[in-house]
């Protein structure tokens, strides 16, 4: 076995972001594992989705048509055809909702490797390890796979540098009878989550409230960020309390800030979970009473101050 497989993630009809997270972190480990980069896709119309997949370092594209509601039966079944026509070492699955619905199934009927909700991969001479968060996300471990010529993961988005340049990768076909399918399902319609206010992934200037705030007082640092051009962020613990939907979450059961340039982290002490959302941040600057505070540890700027005192001045400031 040579070469890698990466599965493309499907949304709403058009290709996620995570299906060029994927092809970059395959790229990188194409040279040290050998053989080709082979992308998957699997869904209606594939053949056009496949056009946004054909990026530098892509060697070959095939398309395999399903229907347009996921099965989690029927892409394993594909996925699994796709592992049987370019034989690879590794494949490679967004760590998503529809990722986990058929990605361990499909390690399993493979007898491969297994790891989910990898950060970073690598190799130590020829043999492949990953490292995926563990523990709830307090520490980051490296996983080997001893005797496994196939593995099989699932990468977590916005951790993995995206080529952009265009490819010039070859295209075959693969057909699927879905309704031959043992588990396959029966859709009944679609439901879209609500809408959200703010989009954490894709905000520049992000300001971002902790347990130093109080419900009573948030208005008030929402009326801020609004007056400073910057998205309202939060810590897990204001999402949970209810003070904010889930949408505004920074960190690894929320949302990564993967396109922010400017992050202001006011009374977050900076728990492992949500630095795991900071990662890509630009320019850290942390706010926070406690000086032994871990956000101190990755922030460019810091000051031990009461996040209210600062309100007071940059109000005053921007008034």
């Amino acid at each position: 076995m040579s070469g890698l497989l990466v599965v493309a993630e499907v949304r709403n009809g058009r290709l996620a972001d995570l299906t060029a997270e994927m092809i970059g972190a395959a790229s990188a480990l194409k040279a040290g594992l050998g053989g080709r980069l082979t992308v998957g896709v699997i869904g209606e119309g594939a053949e056009a989705l496949a056009d946004a997949a054909n990026l530098e370092g892509v060697d070959e594209l095939i398309v395999v048509e399903a229907p347009a509601a996921f099965d989690a039966a029927v892409h394993e079944e594909a996925a699994l055809m796709l592992v049987q026509a370019c034989v690879p070492r590794l494949v490679l699955i967004g760590h998503s909702a529809s990722g986990m619905a058929f990605a361990p199934a499909l390690a399993a009927r493979l007898g491969s490797g297994f790891a989910a909700d990898v950060v970073a991969l690598g190799l130590e001479g020829s043999e492949l390890f990953a490292t995926r968060s563990a523990y709830g996300g307090k520490v980051n471990m490296e996983v080997g796979f001893p005797g496994k010529a196939l593995v099989v993961c699932t990468l977590r988005g916005a951790t993995f540098a995206a080529p952009k340049a265009p490819g010039s990768a070859h295209r075959s076909a693969l057909s699927l009878d879905p309704g031959g399918i043992a588990g396959a399902g029966r859709h009944l319609g679609y439901e879209p989550a609500p809408p959200a206010s703010v989009d954490i992934g894709k905000a520049e200037f992000i300001l971002s409230i902790g347990r130093a705030v109080s419900e009573e007082t948030i208005p008030r640092f929402a009326a801020l960020a609004e007056r400073l051009d910057a998205v309202l962020g939060c810590s897990r613990p204001i999402a949970d309390a209810g003070w904010l939907p889930k949408a505004h979450q920074v960190g690894q059961s929320g949302t990564i800030a993967a396109s922010c340039k400017l992050y202001i982290a006011l009374g977050i002490s900076g728990a492992v979970q949500h630095l795991a959302g900071m990662k890509h941040i630009e320019t850290i600057i942390a706010v926070n009473t406690d000086p032994e505070a871990p956000i101190f540890g990755v922030a460019h700027y810091g000051a031990c101050l009461d996040v209210h005192a600062l309100a007071d001045a940059l109000e005053k400031e921007f008034n």
